[in-house]
C-alpha cells in the first residue's frame, strides 16, 4: 500500500489526496508537519531531503516529493492524464502555471491568515502583492473556464485536482471569487464528481 506522508490543511497534500480519491487508490496517511518540526526529523529527511510536504512512499518503498510530480505518477495510464499529446502538454503547462503563478500567491496569502504564526509577516504591502498576483493568475484561469468545463482538453485531469486545491479555499486569502463565473461553476462541477473528497476529509 502507498503512504502519504501530508500535513492535512495543505493545499499541496489536499490535492494528492483527491486524485487518489477520484481514481479510487487505497493508501494510508501519516501526519508530519513543518510547524511541530515532524518534517526535519532524520527519518523524514531520509525520505525526503527537502524536509516538505507532500511525500509518497510507493508500494516498493521508494519516495516521491513534489505535489505535481506525484499527481503525474498517480495518473499515469488513468483518464487524469490526456492520452492526446497536445493535450497532455497543456495538462504540464498548467500544472508549471499552478506552482509558479498561482500557489506563491493564493496559498501563500490563505497561509498568512490561517497560520498564526505568520501573521507577522502579512504586512499590508504584501497582502496587497499577494491579492494582485492571485487576482492575475485567476483571471487567466477565467479566460480558459469561462468557454471550456475544463482546463486542458475535454475532461477533468490533474491539472484541474491541481488548480482546484487551492482555488477552493481562495475565501480564505480575501480573494473574492465572484468576479470570475467560470471558475466557480468549474468549481462546482469538481465537487460534484463522484468520489469526491474535502479538505477536511
Amino acid at each position: 500500500m502507498i503512504t502519504l506522508y501530508e500535513q492535512a490543511s495543505s493545499g499541496n497534500c489536499y490535492k494528492v489526496r483527491l486524485a487518489l480519491a477520484h481514481l479510487r487508490r487505497v493508501y494510508s496517511r501519516v501526519e508530519v508537519s513543518a510547524r511541530d518540526g515532524s518534517t526535519r526529523t532524520s527519518d523524514f529527511l531520509a525520505m525526503n531531503p527537502i524536509g516538505k510536504v507532500p511525500t509518497l512512499e510507493l508500494d516498493d518503498g521508494r519516495f516521491l516529493a513534489e505535489s505535481n510530480a506525484i499527481l503525474l505518477h498517480v495518473a499515469e495510464d488513468t483518464a487524469l492524464l490526456p492520452e492526446d499529446a497536445y493535450d497532455r502538454a497543456k495538462t504540464y503547462e498548467w500544472l508549471f502555471f499552478e506552482q509558479y503563478s498561482h500557489e506563491p500567491m493564493i496559498a501563500v496569502r490563505r497561509a498568512l491568515f490561517i497560520y498564526p504564526e505568520r501573521k507577522a509577516l502579512a504586512t499590508p504591502e504584501r497582502l496587497a502583492q499577494l491579492l494582485e498576483g492571485g487576482n492575475r493568475a485567476l483571471s487567466i484561469m477565467e479566460l480558459r473556464l469561462a468557454a471550456h468545463d475544463w482546463l486542458a482538453g475535454d475532461a477533468v485531469s490533474v491539472a484541474d485536482i491541481a488548480l482546484y486545491g487551492y482555488t477552493h479555499t481562495a475565501d480564505e486569502g480575501g480573494y473574492d471569487l465572484a468576479p470570475y463565473p467560470g471558475i466557480t461553476a468549474w468549481l462546482a462541477r469538481i465537487a460534484a464528481m463522484p468520489g469526491h473528497v474535502t479538505l477536511e476529509d
